[in-house]
């Protein structure tokens, strides 16, 4: 059972963007400390957000790492060139010894598509050309391909050569079951995002992978899956609430007003930290039994919270990463194997 942590690097009102990006690489170096697994990184193009190219970023903490894996969170393939994702990561594979990874998806914005030239009415056939350009582009050394919205390449070699021998693709989504069954299909690992509601609701999804990736003829053995949800963890719960309500109550208020989503509050808040909540908050055995709970429903691989929500405080983030690092993921691991 892998466990790590993945950011947007939120930046808040008057905030300034070249402190939050310090403060990240700080985050990455004490998550490689304290035996976190993975640290991914959002990439957006908006003002409440410090990180519009994740790969750079992921770089500065590759030097100052050691063990830790470091991936996308995700990397928006529609408005991405694949050849330039490979090249990247590839990069970032080799300052880092071996690893990088990518976790593509559609994303939640949609900012990139104007920002690069994109035409949102190709949303869905971008997503599908680019994944199998950069899937052509992993797999073989040297590639030749074509395709409708992207001009061909005819026996291109992309440099440098990654350290890996492969470098890892996950597929990020959001509860949408053809994108469930194509990564399955793929025979990519898959990264479900839960961001709202009871969490057991997602479970059918994870079914579902299971089903396909038999239908494909894999193996059951080589299926790996993760869960991406909030939470916080501090040395006690009421703090770990306390710390977390105000900067993420913004952000999801924020967001809500943009897609019209009803208001919400302290109660609402205090439901989702529930026992049928998508929000790990608490102290460290509070939080380490609740993931041990989403295991046992999901049988997950890895899971990936996201604590830095909004306007969070850099010294109790560093301290909710200490506690998840060195109090949290050994009760897990000890517990899922």
């Amino acid at each position: 059972m892998e466990i790590g942590i993945y950011t947007f690097a939120d930046v808040g009102p008057g905030g300034s963007h070249p402190q939050r990006l310090r403060q990240l690489v700080e985050e990455m170096e004490l998550a490689d400390q304290v035996g976190l697994d993975v640290f991914g990184l959002g990439e957006h193009h908006r003002p409440d957000y410090a990180v519009s190219a994740p790969v750079v970023a992921l770089a500065a903490g590759a030097a100052r790492t050691s063990r830790i894996r470091l991936t996308s969170a995700v990397t928006v393939l529609s408005s991405e060139d694949p050849v330039r994702v490979f090249q990247q990561f590839a990069t970032l594979d080799g300052l880092s010894n071996g690893r990088a990874e990518i976790m593509a998806g559609r994303g939640s914005f949609i900012e990139s598509f104007p920002l690069f030239g994109y035409d949102l009415n190709d949303y869905d056939a971008l997503f599908a050309e680019k994944l199998e350009l950069l899937l052509k582009l992993i797999d073989n050394e040297t590639v030749s391909w074509s395709g409708e919205l992207r001009p061909p390449l005819d026996k291109v070699t992309l440099y440098p050569r990654p350290e890996q021998h492969r470098l890892p693709l996950w597929i990020a989504v959001g509860g949408t079951p053809q994108s469930v069954v194509r990564a399955a299909t793929l025979g990519l690992p898959m990264a479900l995002a839960i961001i709202g509601g009871d969490p057991k609701r997602f479970a059918p999804y994870f079914d579902l992978y299971r089903e396909a990736w038999s239908r494909a003829s894999r193996k059951p053995e080589d299926v790996k899956l993760s869960l991406n949800m909030h939470g916080f963890v501090a040395d006690t719960t009421e703090a770990a609430k306390d710390i977390f309500f105000e900067p993420h109550n913004a952000v999801m208020n924020r967001i809500g007003r943009e897609r019209g989503w009803p208001p919400s509050g302290r109660r609402e808040f205090e439901a989702a930290c529930g026992p049928s909540g998508h929000l790990l908050i608490g102290e460290p055995e509070r939080v380490a039994d609740r993931i041990i709970e989403l295991h046992a429903l999901f049988r997950n691989d890895r899971i990936l919270v996201q604590m830095a929500i909004g306007a969070m405080p850099h010294k109790d983030l560093m301290r909710a990463i200490e506690l998840l690092g060195t109090k949290v993921a050994p009760r897990v691991k000890e517990a899922c194997p």
